[in-house]
């Protein structure tokens, strides 16, 4: 097949922070063989070190056909329910990248009619190039937005844990609460000692 693309999230167990979506469209007639050995290491980003993510992340761009992202916010999340988001964001994503003829393949879910041929991949980030790619620019993405977060909101540390639910993390929401980056909607043992 001449047409992939592949859609994969970052985010989606997070305390804190956007639910970030990608799609990648990869021509194979088109893709150079020095962009498929530069792209040789994709797999899932979170088998990968934060180093190799960044090193990943210009070569998916640079190999791509297509690329898109997609950002929910933390009150969209709280609204309308995490799943419920995460499916329209991978379906908005891959419509936007997709071509006549295209396959358009998901990680783990099946997602909302694209108007292309679609499947899901059950861990397609460690088994098709085109969501682990997606899965690299998802995450490197949200990273990179957290860790600016860091200034707006410091004390919570977002730059190191991005949003997760870490020990520091939690302790950090123990001592000053939630900020405007924390959805509220996640039924979290972080969120147990506070009023909301």
């Amino acid at each position: 097949m001449r047409f992939v693309a592949g859609a994969d999230e970052a985010g989606r167990g997070c305390l804190a922070g956007p639910l970030v979506a990608a799609a990648v469209l990869f021509d194979y007639e088109r893709l150079s063989l020095s962009d498929a050995r530069s792209l040789s290491a994709l797999n899932d980003s979170k088998q990968h070190t934060a180093e190799m993510r960044e090193l990943l992340y210009p070569r998916v761009l640079r190999a791509a056909a297509k690329v898109s992202v997609t950002s929910r916010c933390v009150r969209g999340i709280d609204e309308r329910g995490l799943h419920k988001t995460n499916l329209a964001a991978l379906s908005d994503t891959l419509r936007r990248v997709a071509v006549p003829g295209c396959l358009c393949l998901s990680d783990g879910f099946p997602v909302p009619p694209t108007g292309f041929d679609q499947r899901p991949v059950v861990g397609g980030d460690a088994t098709s190039a085109a969501i682990a790619a997606a899965s690299v620019i998802a995450k490197v993405t949200r990273d990179r937005f957290m860790q600016r977060m860091e200034e707006r909101y410091p004390g919570w540390e977002f730059a190191t844990h991005v949003g997760y639910s870490t020990p520091e993390h939690r302790a950090a929401i123990e001592r000053l609460g939630v900020s405007p980056l924390h959805r509220l909607s996640f039924q979290s043992m972080a969120y147990q000692q506070l009023a909301l």
